[in-house]
């Protein structure tokens, strides 16, 4: 049975319904794209930890902007559990099932939402007691008639596909019942962080936001 954190992680995270997918090269660049995503209406990010600046831009928003659900992602270890949540981050997410992370969550009563590709790893995820996780790489996985299939022998199983996301399929994952959110990066490119063009990055936040609120309300 999920805690009470975790419940009220998966409501906010489905509550927003698109996540935005970041890598933060440069932490400076944390405040202005916090504020970006928060006025163009998706108040949660995924920061992943594919950089040095992961932990103290995770810092940074979590601080700043309070009213942001902060994910860690690509977490790959322990300590960098230990990081994320030190920083601010209110979940952990994986590209892969790691036993040991997700234990260690459940332990520390930590939200975690490991990644999954097969009907094994999603029932290893259930054994754990979870019934949210991430499918990675959903498109290269089989993307959403895989996803439906595997949901329909796993009734319980909700999944939160990422990687091959974009504004012209969005639509189509959000619409199945199987689906609590989506992860995306189209919104939060690395070149237009890099160049801060913020006002481009909140603009797309708001044409996702526009999707959400079409297909859930």
């Amino acid at each position: 049975m999920n805690s009470e954190k975790t419940l009220k992680a998966i409501e906010a995270v489905s509550k927003v319904g698109i996540i935005p997918v970041v890598v933060l090269n440069d932490a400076g660049d944390a405040k202005p794209l916090g504020e970006a995503l928060v006025k163009g209406g998706l108040p949660a990010a995924e920061v992943t930890f594919r950089t040095d600046a992961a932990e103290e831009s995770i810092k940074i928003l979590s601080r700043e902007y309070p009213e942001m659900y902060i994910l860690a992602g690509t977490v790959l270890t322990v300590a960098q559990v230990d990081k994320a949540v030190n920083a601010g981050a209110k979940m952990i997410v994986s590209p892969g099932f790691d036993p040991e992370i997700v234990q260690y969550c459940l332990a520390n009563d930590i939200p975690v939402c490991p990644g999954t590709q097969t009907p094994s790893e999603v029932i290893a995820a259930y054994k754990f007691g979870l019934d949210h996780v991430k499918f990675f790489p959903a498109e290269n996985a089989g993307g959403l008639p895989m996803i439906k299939a595997v949901g329909a022998a796993m009734v319980n199983m909700k999944f939160m596909p990422t990687g091959g996301i974009n504004a012209t399929n969005v639509r189509e994952y959000l619409e199945c019942e199987k689906i609590f959110a989506c992860g995306g990066s189209w919104m939060v490119k690395s070149d237009m962080i890099s160049g801060h063009d913020f006002a481009a990055i909140e603009a797309k936040a708001r044409e996702a936001h526009e999707i959400v609120k079409e297909i859930r309300g």
